[in-house]
């Protein structure tokens, strides 16, 4: 007889494409930092984001990315030196990291209040997630994982009609880390197996470090937001990669 298993699932590059809203919200926060960047995101600008978007952990660093983008830093430079850049920059500006969260998300409320819509357009699901997750609903229990706040992803799941109790959303308000919250998973559910679907490779390795997370069972969505280095790694750690197919399968 196997367990039960709990599904938990990362947000952003597993189950939303949020990679264009990523990069234009950042845009947007970043002029409100530095004056000299125009208010519309150049286009080129965006694709580049989609470059570095693996290297981007917490929504925020957005802000930073498309600065660098804008300063004219090529996609290879950023992840080659990518803390040193990204501190230099918040040094320069004398930004902390809450002030970056806050206005984060501030300038995706404002969005989001004049144009719901659009908001919601540039945030698409991967083809085929809703359903997944409309059907995983009724037989299954499924927990959210993110670094994105929790009202974001609300936001998009009732546009999806995709229904998931808001004690089941573990999002950046918590100031939980992954493996906190999977911790914690394993406690309230010492008899079913737990099954975390991940796009960042550094946040699977992680998450292997922690000896008490070693029944978790570590699937690495290769449609999401990584390199085909971190393919390549993937592969030679003991994470199941998986396809888009393969999840929605």
């Amino acid at each position: 007889m196997h367990n039960p298993i709990i599904h938990a699932l990362d947000f952003d590059g597993v189950i939303c494409d949020s990679a264009v809203e990523t990069a234009i919200t950042g845009w947007k926060a970043a002029g409100q930092i530095w004056n000299d960047m125009p208010a519309e995101t150049p286009p080129a600008l965006v694709d580049q984001f989609r470059l570095v978007r693996p290297i981007i952990e917490t929504g925020y660093e957005a802000i930073l990315a498309m600065r660098l983008l804008y300063l004219g830093e090529t996609s290879a430079a950023i992840f080659a030196d990518y803390q040193s850049k990204i501190l230099k920059l918040m040094e320069e500006a004398q930004v902390g990291v809450d002030d970056l969260k806050k206005r984060f998300g501030e300038t995706r409320d404002r969005w989001i209040a004049a144009d719901l819509d659009s908001w919601i357009a540039m945030n698409p699901l991967f083809p085929g997630v809703a359903k997944k997750l409309q059907m995983l609903g009724q037989h299954r229990i499924w927990y959210v994982i993110t670094t994105k706040q929790e009202r974001f992803v609300k936001q998009i799941f009732q546009a999806n009609a995709i229904e998931l109790a808001d004690e089941r959303i573990y999002g950046l308000d918590r100031n939980m880390t992954k493996p906190e919250v999977l911790k914690g998973l394993i406690e309230r559910y010492p008899n079913h197996a737990i099954e975390f679907v991940e796009d960042r490779l550094p946040t699977l390795i992680n998450v292997k470090k922690h000896p008490e997370l070693a029944q978790i069972k570590l699937l690495f969505a290769s449609w999401g937001y990584n390199t085909d280095t971190d393919k390549r790694l993937a592969k030679q750690q003991d994470f199941t990669t998986l396809t888009l197919d393969d999840f929605l399968s």
